[in-house]
């Protein structure tokens, strides 16, 4: 899954969730429940790989990616 099908998909699991008052680690939850569990643990994988540890939980992992990207998408907050 590339960056931008992760930016994508957040951007469309918010929409669909736009009348509920949900921050962007839960949006980001609803984005990784809807993967199958290898596209998870590939974004858990990424993770744990930029921070230079060998252990963690999958699913939070994998939440924090998706987190991270969209985070970084969006640029600096001025």
């Amino acid at each position: 899954m590339t960056d931008e099908e992760i930016v994508i998909l957040f951007a469309l699991t918010r929409l669909d969730n736009a009348t509920s008052d949900l921050d962007l680690e839960d949006i980001a939850a609803l984005v990784v429940r809807r993967l199958t569990p290898d596209q998870v643990l590939d974004l858990a994988t990424r993770t744990l790989a930029t921070r230079n540890e060998l252990r963690g939980a999958m699913f939070e992992s994998a939440v924090e990616h998706v987190l991270r990207t969209v985070l970084t998408a969006r640029g600096p907050v001025d």
